[in-house]
Parts: C-alpha cells; sequence; structure tokens
C-alpha cells in the first residue's frame, strides 16, 4: 500500500502547464486579497461572522437564541465565516488560563450588552481579511477544478483560456471576497456535476475505482446542501442527467449511486443542524423562479466584455464547427441553459460562469485544430487581454 502511494505521488508533475496555471491561480489570489483588503466591514459581514461565531461556541443572543435555525441560505458560508473569530477566542481564553486572568474577566460569549457588542465589532474590524478568506479559497479551489476538468477534456490550450477568463472576472472574484453561500454552492455545483461525469466513467471500469470518487461525490453533495439547498437539487439532477448519457451498459446503477451520496449528503447536512426537522423545511420553503434578468444584469456590464465576447464567438463556432458538437461541449452548455433563467436568492451569477468558461475553453480549443488555428489563438488571446483589462479597471473603480 505504501509503495502504491509513492508511486501515485511520483506520478504528479509540475511541469509547464501546472506553472502557468499556478501562475494564474496566484493572479486570483492577489487580486481577490487586494479586493478584500479594500472593501469596507460591511453588515453582512458582520451578521455573518456573529451567527458563525454562536455556532461554533454553541451560544445565542437573548434576542436570537435559536441562531442555527435561522439560517435559510446555508450553514456552511456562516460557519466559515465565524471560524476565525472563534478561533481568536479560544485562543484569547487559552491566554487568559495561563495568565490566570480571574474569571470575572473573562470574555463572555454571549453578546447582550452594549461593550460586548463593542468589543465583537473592535475584533471583527482586526480580522475582517480572515473572515473573507475562507471564501476567496473555495475560489481558488473552483478556479483549479476548472482548470483540471478543462485541461482533462481539451488539453493545455482549452484549460488555459477556461481558467484566464475566470481569474479575470469580476464576478467570481467579488463572489468569492465576500461572506456567503455563493462561490460555495458555485463550487458544489461545478465539482459535483463532473464527479458525477467522472463516476460515470468509473463504471465502465473496476468497481475498485468507484468508491473514492462516490465518496467525493457525497462529499460535494454535503457542500451543496449545507450552501443551498436548491444547489443539491440541481447538482443532483444535472449529475444523473449526464451520467445516464455517459454511464452505456451500466444505466440501472446510475440512480442507486446518485441516491447514495444524495442520502450520506443529507445526514451530512442534517447533522450539522443538530438533527432538527425543522431544518427540513428550508427546501420546502426555498423561493425559486425563472428569469434571466439577474444573471443577465451579471453577464451584461463592461466589465464582462472579454467573456461576452468569448461566449458569443464560442456559440457561433459550435453551431458552425461539427467537430465542436460533441459531449464534452455540449454538456456545460447544457448545464448553463439550465442554470441562467433560474432566480434564487444569492445565486446571480457565479453559478453559470464556470459552466459557460468550460464551454468556451472547449469550443475554442476545437478551433485551435482548424486549418486557420493560429488566428484563433490570436483571438482568444486578444480576448483574454481585453477581459483582463477590464476587470483591473472595474476592480480599481475607474469602470
Amino acid at each position: 500500500m505504501t509503495s502504491f502511494r509513492l508511486r501515485r505521488i511520483r506520478r504528479f508533475r509540475f511541469n509547464l502547464p501546472q506553472r502557468i496555471a499556478a501562475a494564474l491561480l496566484l493572479l486570483f489570489l492577489a487580486q481577490g486579497l487586494w479586493l478584500a483588503a479594500r472593501q469596507p466591514m460591511t453588515d453582512r459581514d458582520f451578521q455573518f461572522a456573529l451567527r458563525g461565531r454562536q455556532m461554533w461556541t454553541g451560544t445565542g443572543s437573548a434576542t436570537e437564541p435559536n441562531t442555527r435555525f435561522a439560517v435559510r441560505d446555508g450553514i456552511l458560508a456562516y460557519c466559515l465565516a465565524g471560524l476565525p473569530l472563534t478561533l481568536d477566542l479560544w485562543a484569547q481564553r487559552g491566554l487568559d488560563s495561563l495568565s490566570k486572568q480571574p474569571d470575572g474577566e473573562a470574555q463572555s460569549t454571549v453578546m447582550d450588552s452594549p461593550q460586548e457588542m463593542r468589543a465583537f465589532h473592535w475584533r471583527m474590524m482586526r480580522l475582517l481579511l480572515l473572515v473573507r478568506l475562507p471564501f476567496l479559497l473555495a475560489g481558488l479551489v473552483l478556479g483549479a477544478g476548472l482548470w483540471w476538468v478543462a485541461r482533462r477534456l481539451y488539453g493545455n490550450h482549452g484549460g488555459y483560456l477556461a481558467l484566464a477568463l475566470y481569474c479575470f472576472s469580476p464576478a467570481m472574484l467579488r463572489a468569492s471576497t465576500k461572506p456567503g453561500s455563493e462561490i460555495l454552492a458555485a463550487l458544489a455545483i461545478y465539482g459535483g456535476v463532473y464527479t458525477c461525469i467522472g463516476v460515470a466513467h468509473a463504471m465502465q471500469g473496476p468497481r475498485r475505482k468507484w468508491r473514492p470518487r462516490i465518496l467525493l461525490l457525497m462529499a460535494l453533495f454535503a457542500v451543496a446542501a449545507t450552501s443551498h439547498w436548491a444547489a443539491l437539487a440541481l447538482a443532483a439532477l444535472l449529475g444523473s442527467a449526464l451520467m445516464l448519457w455517459v454511464a452505456e451498459g451500466r444505466r440501472k446503477l446510475v440512480f442507486p449511486i446518485v441516491l447514495l451520496a444524495l442520502g450520506g449528503a443529507i445526514v451530512g447536512a442534517w447533522a450539522c443542524y443538530g438533527f432538527s426537522l425543522q431544518s427540513l423545511s428550508f427546501f420546502f420553503t426555498a423561493s425559486a423562479g425563472f428569469s434571466c434578468i439577474a444573471a443577465m444584469h451579471v453577464f451584461a456590464t463592461p466589465a464582462n466584455a472579454g467573456v461576452l465576447v468569448a461566449a458569443a464567438a464560442a456559440l457561433v463556432l459550435y453551431l458552425v464547427l461539427r467537430r465542436a458538437r460533441y459531449f464534452g461541449n455540449t454538456a456545460p452548455l447544457l448545464c448553463v441553459l439550465v442554470l441562467l433563467p433560474l432566480q434564487l436568492s444569492g445565486a446571480p451569477g457565479a453559478w453559470v460562469l464556470p459552466f459557460l468558461l468550460t464551454f468556451v475553453g472547449g469550443v475554442f480549443a476545437d478551433a485551435f485544430e482548424e486549418p486557420r488555428g493560429r488566428w484563433m489563438q490570436a483571438a482568444a488571446g486578444a480576448i483574454v487581454l481585453l477581459q483582463a483589462v477590464f476587470c483591473v479597471l472595474d476592480l480599481t473603480g475607474l469602470l
């Protein structure tokens, strides 16, 4: 077993493609840190951090004793936002205990007085960047997953294009630098759908390769369930449909595998809510509708000019080039068409963009193989440069 693991480690190579992807992700991280450091603290930051710390410490204020059950848009975002403040509180308690501070001076976890609220506000200001950091890391993981999927499906150039447009997307940067379930649900939906496809491919091989991917699928479904209940339903439905498309000869096993992953995810999410039946009602009371206005407001802005041009060009190429119309390009396009008209709280554009950029990377990768592929590569480079310029102008407030 040890020798097998060592062989798996030695198979990983940090060659030029990985270095280029790492450089792009570092650019995304640098932009996110710069943006998070410049943004002042908002009421949204305060509420997410306050409720999150109350969840970690098991306490609530006198005006809101059932903090855990007041969360309707996913408990995971609150837990992540409150974690830095909770660790700071525990560290302060440890220092107080080492210094043998009297119990009367120990910090309380129930904030009912103005003095305690001011103390929390001060700590919030000091640790504001750390409160936003977990969501920036989630955006970084989503970008890495996007590159991994696009490179596996379309090669290096398709992966570079998709990742470059992602790293210079103001919508993804803003979703990654504020507490909320948007970026977490986007990661869970994108990862869940493509893990379902990975499970379907693994079903054509030996059964020993099924278990790790099913466990990963269960974990991603759990992230979806604790981020946004609608994200769990969408990931399961889209993933199941694409699995049925891929799993030829094994289609009878698709629904048992998806139900197994769903069952484990729901139990895990239910445990986060303390196994309360009240938490299960959130799925049935969540409001949803159909309207492209919210998503189009995100896309139809000058800051996303490069993404819009790339998407329009990719759609034209998809219709014109026969070689571009295959499962690898059609799957993300179908996901875009399903997610785009949905009108859900906390899901304007971050859920759609990863699939859209995957589609763009795949279609352009096919166009690069055409006789005039050099011209297409130059056009793709110009689009990335356009998007980068508009992204920087938007983040600096010049647009």
